[in-house]
């Protein structure tokens, strides 16, 4: 474990499977003590974290649903009171439902809006009131935003708020020493990736990048890991596309 982060602490939002497990297994190599976010996966936070501990890193976990502002307060007050604030923040909590906007009802539309971009919204407000100065906001985007595909449209809109979120709170994080940035990946090996796309399509997509592979989850906690550590200090309202070159 790298002794440069120890004493901080990193929120994960969404971090009980995937790629927000992934994010926070290595932030927890790196150092950080991490707060595992779960809405509703207790089971797998609990074992997530007992797999960082035995690893000989530290973590615990925490429930909230992203899009109730109040339970975000909450888990931020959960924060402060265990362990004196929050240093690092990386939203990854997120959900993607498709289809074409001639098909698209609303309960596809408000899910998405509350979750993807009203949660990260929530969480945003209350680390730019709470973050602990020298501190590091990391978002989770996704490069639909700039490939826009048919039946993305609800969810890449989502996702375009989260970067226009991210250029703006970067400014007005002036004075404190608060990096605001994006990570938007392209397509992931995860479940969420594979559910219900039939063999065709994941093989276009897996030949989408120049390096004709899918994406790891490793491939974006390692992007957040430069993002949250000391060498990603000057990264500051930047979107970074970790894609693979897929655009």
């Amino acid at each position: 474990m790298s002794t440069t982060q120890q004493s901080k602490v990193a929120l994960v939002t969404g971090a009980s499977r995937g790629i927000g497990a992934a994010i926070a297994r290595q932030l927890a190599r790196d150092g950080f003590m991490v707060l595992i976010n779960y809405s509703n996966n207790a089971r797998e936070a609990e074992a997530l974290a007992t797999q960082i501990d035995e690893a000989g890193g530290h973590a615990t976990t925490v429930q909230a649903d992203v899009s109730d502002p109040a339970a975000v307060r909450r888990m931020f007050d959960a924060a402060e009171a265990a362990f004196g604030g929050v240093d690092v923040l990386v939203n990854n909590a997120g959900i993607m439902r498709l289809a074409k906007m001639a098909d698209s009802d609303d309960t596809l539309f408000d899910s998405q809006i509350a979750i993807n971009l009203k949660g990260t919204f929530n969480t945003l407000r209350e680390a730019a009131r709470r973050l602990r100065n020298g501190g590091r906001i990391i978002n989770t985007s996704s490069s639909v935003v700039g490939l826009y595909q048919p039946t993305y449209a609800v969810y890449a809109a989502t996702k375009a708020g989260v970067e226009a979120m991210t250029h703006i709170l970067s400014k007005e994080m002036r004075g404190r020493n608060i990096t605001v940035n994006t990570v938007a990946p392209g397509p992931v090996a995860t479940d969420l990736f594979f559910d219900g796309k039939p063999q065709d399509v994941i093989d276009h997509l897996t030949k989408l990048t120049p390096l004709e592979r899918l994406g790891t989850p490793e491939d974006v906690a390692n992007t957040v890991s430069f993002l949250a550590g000391p060498n990603g200090g000057w990264i500051n309202g930047q979107t970074l596309r970790a894609n693979g070159g897929a655009i």
